[in-house]
């Protein structure tokens, strides 16, 4: 396997990139599937050099590749056929022919976990072509009768995408997403709504004769999505939908109710409404406009209302060039990583980089970057698609629980990496914002970023000739501790240090000087210091602290961001009842929010928060929320 990783690296001509091939391919049988992925690794990679007419590499593409691939989802463990998916999924995007002939292997079975069903949904839809949409469409039909409704809005927007991406199949999508709306399930219903309107403007004036039919489900919408891009769909072919002013009155009547998503839709589908139909829609389009200017707390919909009421009162052609303005096609984002993201992410299959698709230097602090862009092109915000909870996400939340080796758990900065260890400016004459012992002098010249974590503690600060340290945290006896190690890297040996905290927004200071006398060339020395809650600094709103240590070789700054979980007490559990009282004195303006989503269990989430001695106090059923959970810290 190593020789294969070492083997992937190598840039070779294209005879050379043949023999490689043919001598590797046989890997692609081994019985370890991590040799057979690196096998994969290097085939991929140097399929690229070959000639384009090439019998070798079609010969890879129908016969090499394929076996290999569809053998990995024979795992029985979901997890290995997850890592195995995303794997596949990079290669599809690279090479989508290599199995487009065994899209029956990427159908989901009925005990599949969610995370794996998401990611055959995704792999099915990047390999659908011409020849094999019919079995597709099929298959994502039956799942639209499932019972899990993530899973069903997933493979109804699949169809759609099916349609866009293949436009020789779109008129067949149609007709699969017109026969689950004769199903009248409401979740079902909506979702084919909104991929209808995608399909729409991928392929306008084509196939308008279903409105009427998407117009009958108009009374069952009640999610904004849905409503909006109903309301679209009537305000783009409003010319030929005769009742067209009469739909948009029934949602005018609630224009107060509706969610600014609905609202903007609906003043831009009136006003365009107006412009091919005035006479029918005069007095509907000025109190929708009298609705959004006047009576609206809505700062982006009182703009576009008066934009709007100004076009339409000084020059109606212009206001007819503007909004009913030819609008450009969307584009087929089945395949979403850009190239240059592509190549890289290839060259690392079989990664942790392969698995998250991100580049490499996503993982490592101090990485150089690659300057390629890490996101890719339609890919939300969330990170993952709602619904999707599988090991990428486990992962992310188990990096919280890594601990330092000085105790506690590790410390999340929100410094960007390579910015939590850097040396603060020099102090300013007269006594600057980072003179924590408050000289006049000028503090010497700190050093370059430091390399990342070593085996002791976190590295903050790390000059190539001079004082290195690096630190940890941990509880002992109930109480917090800051532990330093230092290494003299000079040739000289160092006296008289002094270490400062600046003041912070946990108020927290080493209650004992350093202890360190002197420390010799290549010398080592650990200092562990008790620390002490004083007077927090309320105008800092994150608790990055800026440190200083001063020796005979002068002043030396770095900043550091100590986990808040090291100053939860052990006596942080209240009783029921002073939870209740506490609960009922805090007023509103105290209280802060913040939404979130994780796939974990209740009990997941109490045995993991009660290790950083937050407590459980009671869990609670809650309409139209689920479980709410209540806990408790002393902080």
């Amino acid at each position: 396997m190593f020789i294969l990783d070492c083997l992937s690296k190598y840039d070779p001509d294209p005879k050379e990139a043949e023999d490689i091939i043919e001598r590797v391919s046989p890997r692609l049988k081994h019985a370890n599937s991590a040799v057979s992925m690196s096998a994969i690794r290097v085939i991929v990679r140097f399929m690229d050099k070959l000639e384009a007419d090439s019998k070798l590499k079609q010969l890879v593409i129908t016969d090499k590749l394929p076996p290999p691939l569809i053998t990995l989802l024979s795992e029985s463990r979901p997890e290995t056929q997850y890592l195995a998916l995303r794997n596949i999924n990079l290669i599809v995007q690279k090479q989508p022919q290599i199995l487009s002939n065994g899209v029956k292997h990427f159908f989901c079975k009925y005990n599949d976990p969610i995370y794996v069903k998401m990611e055959k949904l995704e792999i099915m839809i990047k390999i659908a072509s011409n020849k094999n949409i019919e079995k597709v469409l099929l298959e994502l039909k039956e799942y639209a009768s499932e019972v899990d409704v993530d899973f069903v809005r997933k493979s109804v927007l699949a169809i759609g995408r099916c349609a866009i991406k293949l436009e020789k199949a779109a008129e067949r999508c149609i007709k699969v997403l017109l026969e689950l709306i004769q199903t009248k399930v409401n979740y079902v219903v909506q979702e084919a709504i909104i991929v209808i309107k995608d399909i729409f403007r991928k392929y306008p004036n084509r196939y308008e004769s279903i409105i009427a039919t998407l117009c009958e489900n108009l009374d069952t919408l009640d999610e904004p999505e849905a409503k909006a891009s109903m309301i679209w769909i009537i305000g783009e072919y409003a010319a030929r939908i005769e009742n067209a002013h009469e739909l948009l009155e029934s949602f005018i009547e609630s224009f107060h109710d509706e969610p600014p998503q609905v609202q903007l839709q609906l003043l831009t589908a009136i006003v365009k409404l107006f412009l091919v139909k005035p006479a029918q829609s005069k007095a509907l389009v000025e109190q929708a406009l009298d609705l959004a200017t006047q009576r609206s707390d809505n700062p982006d919909l009182r703009d576009r209302g008066y934009v709007y009421w100004r076009l339409l009162s000084k020059d109606p052609e212009a206001a007819r060039a503007v909004i009913c303005a030819e609008k450009p096609t969307i584009s087929d984002e089945t395949f979403q990583l850009e190239p240059s993201v592509l190549d890289i992410l290839i060259n690392h299959i079989s990664t942790v980089a392969s698995i998250y698709h991100k580049p490499p230097e996503y993982f490592i602090k101090e990485g150089k970057s690659s300057g390629v862009p890490i996101r890719a092109r339609g890919e939300d915000d969330d990170d993952e698609e709602g619904g999707e909870a599988g090991p990428e996400q486990e992962s992310e939340e188990a990096e919280e629980e890594k601990k330092t080796p000085g105790g506690g758990p590790g410390p999340a900065s929100p410094v960007s990496p390579g910015q939590s260890a850097a040396p603060a400016p020099a102090a300013a004459p007269g006594g600057g914002q980072f003179d924590l012992f408050g000289l006049d002098e000028e503090a010497p010249a700190s050093a370059p970023a430091p390399a990342p974590e070593s085996k002791e503690g976190k590295l903050v600060l790390s000059p190539p000739d001079g004082l290195q340290i690096r630190l940890g945290y941990e509880r002992v006896g109930g109480a917090p501790n800051v532990v330093f190690w230092f290494d003299n890297k000079s040739s000289t040996t160092l006296t008289g240090f002094q270490l400062k905290f600046r003041q912070n927004a946990l108020g927290i200071s080493p209650s004992a000087p350093i202890g360190i006398s002197s420390l010799a060339p290549n010398a080592s020395a650990k200092a562990v210091l008790p620390l002490q809650v004083t007077d927090a600094d309320t105008d800092i709103a994150k608790p990055v602290i800026d440190m200083a240590i001063k020796t005979n070789l002068g002043i030396l700054y770095f900043k550091d961001s100590p986990p808040l979980d090291l100053l939860f007490q052990e006596n942080g559990k209240a009783e029921t009842q002073e939870f209740l009282s506490m609960w009922r004195e805090i007023g509103d303006s105290k209280e802060q929010t913040r939404n979130t989503s994780t796939s974990q269990a209740p009990a997941s989430i109490k045995d993991r928060l009660e290790k950083l001695r937050v407590f459980h106090i009671a869990t609670r059923s809650a309409p139209n929320i689920g479980k709410v959970m209540y806990f408790s810290l002393k902080f």
